[in-house]
């Protein structure tokens, strides 16, 4: 055994990765809206929140945030101000992009699995992918998004929220 103070390892990484998460409760009377689309529910419900509520949308930011040690989408936008009262999220994310590119960044790839029971969202993941890659600045081959239920088991097999997890891959410019 040594007595030297171990080193740190200085190491360089032109790759970062991040994970996001949302959730939001469905309730009655407001839009649903994920990807930028805005969707029907069988039972007539959207999600609730203080801007669209987007989970998708939501969770790609918190990776991107997050791959940056940036903090979350709240430190940005907080849900007490009103300038972001019923916000379009893919405009905030926009701006969450600019950061990013701002710090020297750029995007290698997003992924997403959106979590819901109902409505099918198949026939929608590629008007999804098709708007979050225009808004990020990347080919929409580059934006996976996926859907499943929660087999009824917890708030979503419930019918009582959507929720979404994302990841980011940003390689330094």
């Amino acid at each position: 055994m040594s007595n030297s103070t171990p080193q740190t390892p200085v190491t360089t990484t032109s790759l970062r990765i991040g994970n996001g998460y949302d959730i939001h409760r469905l309730v009655p009377g407001r839009p649903l809206i994920l990807g930028g689309q805005q969707l029907e529910h069988p039972a007539g419900l959207g999600l609730d929140g203080h801007s669209d509520a987007d989970v998708l949308v939501h969770a790609i930011m918190d990776a991107l945030l997050g791959a940056l040690f940036l903090g979350d989408i709240g430190k940005y936008f907080p849900p007490d101000d009103p300038q972001w009262k019923g916000a379009d999220s893919l405009v905030l994310l926009e701006q969450v992009v600019a950061l990013v590119k701002a710090r020297g960044w750029g995007v290698v790839n997003v992924d997403a699995v959106l979590i819901a029971e109902r409505p099918k969202l198949k026939p929608h993941i590629e008007a999804m992918r098709s708007a979050i890659a225009l808004r990020i600045g990347v080919a929409p081959d580059q934006v996976g998004v996926k859907a499943t239920t929660n087999e009824k088991l917890g708030p979503e097999g419930r019918e009582e929220g959507i929720s979404c997890q994302a990841v980011a891959l940003l390689q330094a410019l």
